[in-house]
């Protein structure tokens, strides 16, 4: 069956840095468009960063754009996000999904905490 695996989380001070990976199994990783999502507690879970099934295009939302970087490699079956300038505001569980059509995969998410 299909499974995310994210990894990469942890604590981290303001403006640090951190790199997140999700391994992919169970499904043809390369026709799926793969996002990271994110969720603090009481909010509902948002829209992070996509990136097509070939790589060829990248979307972020206005608070990351600029710091936040999403990649995959399709050989590998992983996709990663980089994030940089890391700020309080970013603390949060970060989940990893793959969705075509109407299918869409979640990770069990990593906790990504930022704080001196």
């Amino acid at each position: 069956q299909a499974q995310l695996v994210e990894s990469g989380g942890g604590l981290v001070q303001p403006g640090g840095s951190l790199r997140l990976s999700c391994a992919a199994s169970g499904f043809t990783f390369s026709r799926y468009a793969m996002s990271w999502y994110r969720q603090t507690a009481g909010k509902e879970r948002e829209l992070v960063a996509s990136i097509t099934s070939a790589g060829g295009s990248t979307n972020y939302v206005s608070p990351v754009k600029g710091r936040f970087t999403i990649s995959r490699d399709n050989a590998k079956n992983m996709v990663y996000l980089q994030m940089n300038s890391l700020k309080p505001e970013d603390t949060a569980v970060y989940y990893c999904t793959a969705n075509r059509a109407s299918v869409r995969y979640w990770g069990q998410g990593t906790q990504v905490t930022v704080s001196s």
